[in-house]
């Protein structure tokens, strides 16, 4: 697997740079060169310099600082809601395809409900339900994508479901819950690594697209997507304020996409095949 991850460039680099990012939402809060909530109007839009590498905000605040500070709540929110997804997404994909019958009916309707809306009104109407706030965030985004996981993780059960292996443990009395979590569970994990990692990109733009239409976590805490939602009135004068929060999340959004595409690569036998031969 990591001679695949290797060989693939674009995957590799992204590897390195993900680690980056969870870097700075680990410890970013303790790097900032200056308090990133203390504003000084004195201050206001300063372009790029040697004391402000990223400028300063339209109230002064040090842009750089912010940033840092913000990865935790960006990232650490796209982790969380990816996190709980993934677990509700596999309790219900495992019930649906392994218990069949009416669970599998109900499961599958209320996925197909989810699955027709799209996904960012989906969120939009949670977080208005919710609240704004970092859980009512996490929980939105989390309800909004767990659909995928769900199918994903029904599909491989209904594939391994009929093994002989799963027979053997049904003729020794092992209950549902133990085969399901035990021998079905374990022929999910690849693909929904993979599913992960690309949700982690999703969540992030969701995460700050709902910060730029001031849904998200409230102020004056600098999550990115509030960032470029405060400063989109000074987009053409200071173009700094908006610019490098932007940059950040789309870094941040492709390097979880073409990492998602070398564990996909990675953990596909056949995909690892066909990348052999050519």
């Amino acid at each position: 697997m990591w001679e695949t991850l290797k060989s693939n460039r674009a995957a590799y680099v992204s590897l390195y740079v993900v680690g980056f990012l969870v870097f700075i939402a680990i410890f970013g809060p303790f790097l900032t060169p200056y308090n990133p909530y203390d504003f000084d109007l004195s201050r206001a839009r300063q372009p790029p310099s040697f004391a402000h590498p990223f400028g300063t905000d339209e109230l002064g605040r040090d842009i750089l600082s912010r940033i840092l500070e913000g990865a935790r709540y960006t990232i650490g929110i796209s982790i969380a809601s990816v996190l709980l997804g993934v677990v509700i997404g596999v309790i219900l994909g495992l019930a649906s395809g392994y218990l069949g019958g009416l669970w599998d009916t109900v499961i599958q309707r209320i996925v197909d409900v989810m699955l027709a809306f799209p996904t960012v009104l989906l969120a939009i109407a949670l977080v208005a339900s919710l609240g704004q706030g970092v859980a009512s965030l996490i929980i939105a985004i989390a309800i909004s994508t767990f659909p995928v996981y769900a199918r994903l993780v029904r599909g491989v059960v209904l594939q391994v479901v009929n093994e002989d292996y799963i027979a053997a443990a049904r003729l020794l009395g092992k209950s549902k819950i133990y085969i399901m979590f035990k021998h079905v569970l374990p022929n999910s994990i690849s693909p929904i690594v993979v599913q992960a990692t690309y949700y982690m990109g999703l969540s992030i733009l969701l995460a700050s697209a709902l910060g730029f239409l001031g849904l998200g976590v409230p102020p004056p805490t600098p999550e990115w997507g509030a960032m470029i939602g405060s400063g989109r009135t000074y987009l053409f004068s200071s173009p700094h304020i908006v610019v490098f929060p932007g940059v950040f999340i789309m870094i941040s959004a492709l390097s979880f996409n073409l990492l998602g595409d070398g564990l996909r690569d990675a953990l596909d036998p056949k995909a690892r095949a066909l990348l052999r031969r050519g």
